[in-house]
Protein backbone atom coordinates (compact mmCIF):
# COMPACT_ATOMS: atom_id res chain seq x y z
CA UNK A 1 0.00 0.00 0.00
CA UNK A 2 2.68 2.23 0.88
CA UNK A 3 4.48 1.67 -2.56
CA UNK A 4 0.90 2.23 -4.22
CA UNK A 5 0.54 5.38 -2.24
CA UNK A 6 4.37 6.70 -3.53
CA UNK A 7 3.96 5.94 -7.54
CA UNK A 8 0.71 8.16 -7.09
CA UNK A 9 2.17 11.28 -5.93
CA UNK A 10 3.18 14.00 -8.62
CA UNK A 11 6.34 14.13 -9.81
CA UNK A 12 8.07 17.43 -10.07
CA UNK A 13 6.80 20.55 -7.20
CA UNK A 14 3.86 20.32 -5.70
CA UNK A 15 1.92 21.42 -2.76
CA UNK A 16 -0.22 19.21 -0.62
CA UNK A 17 -2.15 18.07 3.23
CA UNK A 18 -1.22 15.81 5.87
CA UNK A 19 -2.10 15.45 9.14
CA UNK A 20 -4.27 18.70 8.99
CA UNK A 21 -0.72 20.27 7.77
CA UNK A 22 0.40 21.96 4.70
CA UNK A 23 3.01 21.20 2.67
CA UNK A 24 5.49 21.90 -0.27
CA UNK A 25 6.49 18.19 -1.68
CA UNK A 26 9.25 17.60 -4.18
CA UNK A 27 9.18 13.70 -5.96
CA UNK A 28 12.26 13.13 -8.32
CA UNK A 29 13.03 10.34 -10.25
CA UNK A 30 17.21 9.15 -11.09
CA UNK A 31 18.58 6.57 -12.80
CA UNK A 32 15.18 5.36 -15.19
CA UNK A 33 12.99 5.18 -12.00
CA UNK A 34 15.12 3.10 -10.03
CA UNK A 35 15.93 5.96 -7.54
CA UNK A 36 13.28 8.25 -6.79
CA UNK A 37 13.22 11.38 -4.33
CA UNK A 38 10.72 12.83 -1.84
CA UNK A 39 11.61 15.66 -0.02
CA UNK A 40 8.59 17.70 2.04
CA UNK A 41 8.81 20.67 4.19
CA UNK A 42 5.96 22.20 5.93
CA UNK A 43 4.51 25.39 5.27
CA UNK A 44 4.76 28.21 8.38
CA UNK A 45 6.35 24.72 10.45
CA UNK A 46 9.17 23.14 10.92
CA UNK A 47 8.32 19.77 9.99
CA UNK A 48 10.40 18.48 7.60
CA UNK A 49 10.27 15.05 5.55
CA UNK A 50 12.82 13.10 3.36
CA UNK A 51 13.60 9.88 2.14
CA UNK A 52 14.21 7.47 -1.17
CA UNK A 53 13.10 4.23 -3.21
CA UNK A 54 15.06 2.56 -4.38
CA UNK A 55 13.77 -0.29 -7.24
CA UNK A 56 15.99 -3.34 -6.62
CA UNK A 57 15.33 -6.39 -8.52
CA UNK A 58 15.07 -8.47 -5.00
CA UNK A 59 12.12 -5.69 -4.55
CA UNK A 60 11.84 -2.01 -3.88
CA UNK A 61 13.61 -0.41 -0.80
CA UNK A 62 12.57 2.84 1.61
CA UNK A 63 15.33 4.53 2.87
CA UNK A 64 14.40 7.38 4.86
CA UNK A 65 17.09 10.22 5.41
CA UNK A 66 17.61 10.49 9.44
CA UNK A 67 13.99 9.88 10.37
CA UNK A 68 12.07 7.15 11.33
CA UNK A 69 10.54 4.69 8.49
CA UNK A 70 7.26 4.93 10.28
CA UNK A 71 7.16 8.48 10.07
CA UNK A 72 7.73 8.54 6.37
CA UNK A 73 5.13 5.90 5.49
CA UNK A 74 2.48 7.71 7.87
CA UNK A 75 3.45 11.06 5.66
CA UNK A 76 3.16 9.42 2.36
CA UNK A 77 -0.27 7.71 2.97
CA UNK A 78 -1.81 10.52 4.42
CA UNK A 79 -0.54 13.28 2.20
CA UNK A 80 -3.01 14.66 -0.19
CA UNK A 81 -1.91 16.98 -3.40
CA UNK A 82 -3.91 19.65 -4.09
Amino acid sequence: MFLEAWDALPLGTFHGEAAGRRYVVTRSVFAGGAAQKLVAEELGGTDYISANVYRLAAGARLKPCEMPEEKVVRFVRDLVPD
